[in-house]
């Protein structure tokens, strides 16, 4: 599923394509609501009726949000 930029999901905006692996795709986007820029993380389509793997992407959001360092900071 790519996604071009402007793009909205929800309240982000896509601006542009960070990277993709064997899981998905990642992008670069940006947070209307709090003014932010954010990483999005999609999911490829024939994984995403996979529960296990929904749990674990919902694992490493709960972990990278609670990262906050000088060069990362998510809140």
């Amino acid at each position: 599923m790519a996604l071009s930029s402007g793009t909205k999901l929800g309240p982000y905006e896509i601006q542009s394509p960070l990277g993709a692996g064997g899981m998905g795709e990642v992008y670069r986007a940006k947070d209307t609501r709090l003014d932010r820029t954010v990483a999005i993380k999609v999911l490829a389509s024939h994984l995403s009726s996979s529960p296990e793997l929904k749990q674990r992407m919902e694992r490493e959001a709960r972990a990278i949000s609670a990262l906050s360092t000088e060069s990362c900071t998510a809140t």
